[in-house]
């Protein structure tokens, strides 16, 4: 077997916020945005040292943030050279300039260095490079008033990783998620085709929301009848609400991981991003009752029963057959625009092999915080 390093650090106590300067920060996709001053304080983690020569960073965070507020988040990391500049991961509110956000919410693109660069929300080191020491930074900021009523945060977490698996790897052996699937609420993307077209031209591109709001409903955290009557119409609105909540401006999609982690986290779960090595890690979760997101990238002919091809898409894992084959809620849906075609069975192996790639297993883990999840390894990248 090649690398497969994994281990997620997370904080969920201890944020002890520092006075900042003000900041003055413009929207930047915005036309003629105004520079407006905001007053700042922040928090940085504790130097975490890496066991392994990390080639990947993403950060999480959970977080609530009241009208006339937002996150700046940040990381930088280092090797034997040194640290990085601090570098930004995102601009970051759970609403927009149309409801109670002071800024677009938004990654920032053209961040390179000769160790790496920012790749949307995801720190890579470049060939030949990796990193032994991370720590990420969050500002907390606000329009100044009498009072403010300042962000608050429950969870900073960050997934850093090796990884390098071949092709020719064997599968997987099926283990203790044989026979467990969890009832989870099917979405389809394909019902949104070419709606909301500002929104990355619509619905065939909401996969990963899609996926996030079949999690959220699932644990009765999806956004109620009041809070998506902005839609207009009944056609599965939440995912269009969901969409709202995690378009990033400047990537130009509702994909991106972090964002839509923190969206579960600002409905009440506790959620992250993380690597996982195989599907004996994902069979964990499932029979603790926990089911994922995963992202995987295929050709037409590498995944029995899809019916489509991708170079990068966001799906469920709610179980597996009694034979270890995989259980998904797929929101393409075969592309037939109809939540009775999400449910789709997947070969184990087809499934592993698309889903590790060759950088690992991603996953979003979401769940209340009252759901024990499984004992995670000795090399932890779940907590």
């Amino acid at each position: 077997m090649t690398e497969r390093h994994a281990l997620l650090t997370a904080w969920e106590t201890g944020f002890d916020w520092s006075p900042s300067r003000d900041v003055v920060y413009a929207d930047a996709h915005v036309d003629e945005a105004e520079q407006v001053t905001y007053a700042a304080r922040a928090w940085e983690s504790p130097i975490v040292e890496s066991p392994f020569a990390a080639t990947e960073l993403i950060p999480s965070w959970n977080a609530r943030t009241p009208a006339g507020t937002w996150l700046h988040v940040e990381g930088r990391v280092a090797d034997e050279s040194g640290w990085t500049p601090w570098f930004t991961f995102a601009r970051w509110a759970e609403d927009d300039p149309a409801g109670e956000s002071p800024i677009t919410r938004t990654t920032v693109r053209d961040q390179h260095f000769d160790s790496g660069h920012v790749e949307t929300d995801t720190w890579l080191a470049a060939s030949g490079h990796g990193f032994d020491r991370w720590q990420l930074r969050l500002t907390a900021l606000a329009i100044p008033r009498h009072e403010i009523a300042w962000p608050t945060v429950t969870l900073v977490a960050g997934a850093a990783s090796r990884f390098d698996i071949t092709a020719d790897e064997p599968t997987s052996a099926p283990g203790v998620g044989r026979g467990h699937e969890v009832e989870v609420p099917p979405h389809s993307q394909r019902l949104h085709v070419d709606t909301f077209p500002a929104w990355d031209n619509g619905g065939q591109s909401w996969c990963s929301p899609t996926s996030t709001t079949m999690l959220l409903e699932h644990w009765g955290h999806a956004p109620g009848r009041e809070e998506v009557a902005w839609v207009g119409h009944a056609v599965d609105p939440e995912v269009v609400h969901g969409v709202r909540r995690v378009f990033d401006r400047s990537y130009g999609g509702a994909g991106n991981w972090a964002f839509n982690t923190a969206y579960a986290g600002a409905r009440g779960l506790r959620a992250y991003v993380t690597r996982l090595r195989d599907l004996t890690e994902a069979e964990a979760f499932l029979a603790a009752g926990v089911p994922l997101v995963v992202s995987v990238t295929f050709g037409e002919d590498e995944l029995d029963g899809a019916g489509y091809d991708t170079n990068g898409h966001l799906l469920t894992i709610i179980g597996f057959t009694p034979e270890g084959d995989v259980v998904s809620n797929d929101p393409n849906s075969h592309r037939v625009a109809s939540n009775d075609h999400v449910r789709a069975v997947y070969r184990r192996d087809q499934f592993e092999r698309v889903w590790l790639g060759s950088d690992g297993g991603l996953a979003y883990v979401m769940h209340p915080t009252r759901m024990a999840l499984p004992t995670p390894p000795a090399e932890a990248n779940w907590v």
